[in-house]
């Protein structure tokens, strides 16, 4: 699905990404293949970023949330290894373990402000 927005919540074990636009949402869960949470291979994670990148192929804004720290780890990865979703990413922010319909209408709220303010001439 290419959508304009996607919010994708993650932490070391699991990303939850949810991409939407005004009448559609579609949502995946991407597992990571390491057994042991915080301690996984190089190999595990890169292709635990691999296919979280994958699924947000074509999608225009996202999002990132969680708990943690990965969220902050995708993004470098992002930036040196998918550097189309890098450009993508417009925030990082923390939340708890949202279910995916709140994380939908998170970023609804979020993507709303964010729109309005990259129209409006006086905020830039």
């Amino acid at each position: 699905m290419s959508t304009f927005h996607a919010v994708v919540w993650m932490d070391h074990q699991e990303a939850h990404v949810v991409m939407f636009d005004r009448e559609h949402v579609e949502a995946q869960r991407i597992r990571s293949r390491s057994l042991h949470k915080h301690q996984g291979k190089a190999s595990d994670t890169a292709a635990f970023y691999a296919d979280v990148a994958a699924a947000l192929t074509g999608t225009r804004e996202v999002l990132l949330t969680g708990p943690g720290l990965a969220r902050h780890a995708f993004r470098d990865w992002c930036t040196s290894h998918q550097q189309g979703i890098a450009k993508a990413v417009v925030d990082s922010i923390t939340s708890d373990h949202p279910s995916d319909a709140q994380l939908v209408a998170m970023a609804k709220q979020y993507f709303k402000r964010f729109d309005t303010m990259a129209t409006d001439p006086s905020l830039t």
